[in-house]
């Protein structure tokens, strides 16, 4: 599976290189034909080598796809972004708009004028319009919605009913189903009248008259069995894993990766069925969980256009920043108190960022791993005692082996044995006190319904900084001065 995936990214960013080329080029030829004011007819000159331009460009985005031309749109910088932006055929705009990352997509709609914007709305299923809705003008979310036929509009109000990761805001409304007392025969030639199956069809939803779920059958069951068969004969009627659409999405994905599914069907109170789950649902859903888990460990609140203004940039970034100048501004204080023993013992202040660097590594390792744990339902809120149990266990083990370590070389480096034994001891006590950190810290979080990954880093680094100092420069000022 390892070379399709390098194949398919190598495949993207040569796209990428390649629009970047062209339009570098684009603009330097411009840039020499506007140059040339004296030449014959120079301005029509300068309108023809613009469009022979923007028809190259343009020929080369529409043989991309949609994923692929938002991966560009996101990779360039504001004006280039816009340029290629109003190359892209109108028809596309919509699935675009929803495989772009929510900071750029805001970048692009501002561009757009309300008939631009419900066009690309319109082109596009109800649960995919769900996904575009938040961003959109009211006055176009409006527009749209009354355009909507019944059954579209239903399931519209209903896909955004649900809250953003439940299983409801991210079902599929595309569904095949059969009622099992028909035959196979029957359901091939059912099948034969669509132009195409919805996306990520593994098996037809079996139903009653009601749409009650009555079991599953897979298409290599369809296909494999005697056609005078009936469904009811053939079809998996235990084991059938489906959801509600109030279900966690964080623990439908688990299930999509235990069970290998590749689509799930959605089931009211009463088992009707109303709607999918597919494994690109999944997929996207898992990845853009794990980068607000990445960003949310920095301090930062929302994923960041890499392009956009500065202003954007600052608001999304100061408010964790504002707590990490507080906790540093703590820290300096710590050091001062200790201004006398440092200046009695100058090796204090080359070896004290050593306790509270490797206590803060140790610490993110430990936050790291409970996030982690958590995201994938293997913690619950009550198992605190039990990691911080584990955890602490963990750091005395490594702060003795590597505290020692750091001791004989420190005691030999400096020749004093006695700041060899304070190193070793500081550097156990810090890592206990961040694996202390480490536990709590997510835990609390969990336990008071809060993402347990935001913030963490910057207030393991803020408590083992500021806590390794006054353990090291303590001990220091206590048994060597």
């Amino acid at each position: 599976m390892t070379e399709p995936t390098e194949h398919a990214a190598d495949d993207v960013q040569q796209h990428l290189r390649e629009v970047q080329e062209m339009l570098a080029r684009n603009r330097l030829v411009e840039d020499l034909v506007h140059r040339q004011e004296d030449m014959p007819r120079h301005q029509l000159v300068e309108q023809l080598v613009q469009k022979q331009n923007d028809a190259a460009l343009q020929e080369r985005l529409d043989s991309l796809h949609p994923a692929d031309i938002a991966f560009i749109l996101e990779a360039l910088p504001l004006d280039d972004r816009r340029f290629v932006w109003d190359l892209v055929k109108a028809e596309r705009d919509g699935e675009i708009l929803i495989e772009v990352s929510d900071a750029v997509r805001e970048s692009l709609i501002e561009v757009m004028d309300p008939a631009e914007l419900r066009a690309a709305a319109q082109s596009l299923d109800a649960d995919e319009l769900a996904d575009l809705a938040p961003d959109l003008p009211a006055e176009v979310i409006e527009d749209v919605f009354q355009a909507l036929d019944v059954t579209e509009r239903e399931r519209l109000r209903s896909a955004m009913s649900y809250p953003e990761d439940s299983v409801g805001a991210l079902m599929s409304f595309d569904i095949a189903s059969v009622r099992e007392e028909v035959r196979l025969e029957a359901v091939l030639r059912y099948l034969r009248r669509f132009e195409a199956l919805p996306d990520h069809t593994d098996a037809l939803y079996v139903v009653d008259r009601e749409g009650h779920l009555k079991g599953l059958l897979s298409l290599e069951t369809l296909l494999l069995n005697d056609p005078e068969r009936p469904v009811g004969e053939v079809m998996l009627r235990e084991g059938v894993i489906s959801f509600e659409p109030e279900d966690d999405a964080g623990e439908a994905a688990q299930a999509f990766e235990r069970y290998d599914l590749i689509s799930a069907p959605v089931i009211d109170s009463q088992r009707r069925v109303i709607g999918r789950l597919t494994v690109d649902d999944m997929v996207d859903f898992i990845r853009e969980e794990g980068e607000a888990v990445l960003l949310a460990r920095a301090g930062l609140r929302e994923s960041e256009d890499v392009f956009a203004s500065v202003w954007d940039s600052v608001r999304n970034r100061w408010s964790w920043l504002a707590i990490n100048l507080v906790t540093a501004f703590i820290a300096s204080r710590v050091i001062g108190l200790f201004e006398d023993s440092i200046e009695k013992l100058v090796a204090l202040a080359a070896l004290m960022p050593i306790v509270a660097g490797i206590g803060g590594n140790s610490g993110n390792q430990t936050i790291t791993m409970i996030v982690r744990a958590s995201a994938t339902g293997q913690v619950a809120p009550d198992a605190a005692s039990r990691l911080l149990r584990k955890e602490l266990g963990v750091s005395t083990v490594n702060g003795l082996v590597w505290g020692g370590l750091l001791g004989v070389l420190a005691g030999v480096l400096y020749g004093n044995l006695a700041l060899g034994a304070v190193m070793t001891a500081a550097m156990t006590l810090n890592l206990l006190l961040a694996a202390t950190a480490g536990v709590m810290i997510p835990m609390l979080r969990i336990r008071l319904g809060a993402d347990p990954a935001l913030g963490s880093s910057v207030l393991i680094t803020a408590l083992t900084d500021s806590g390794g100092f006054l353990i090291f420069l303590g001990l220091a000022t206590l048994f060597l001065l």
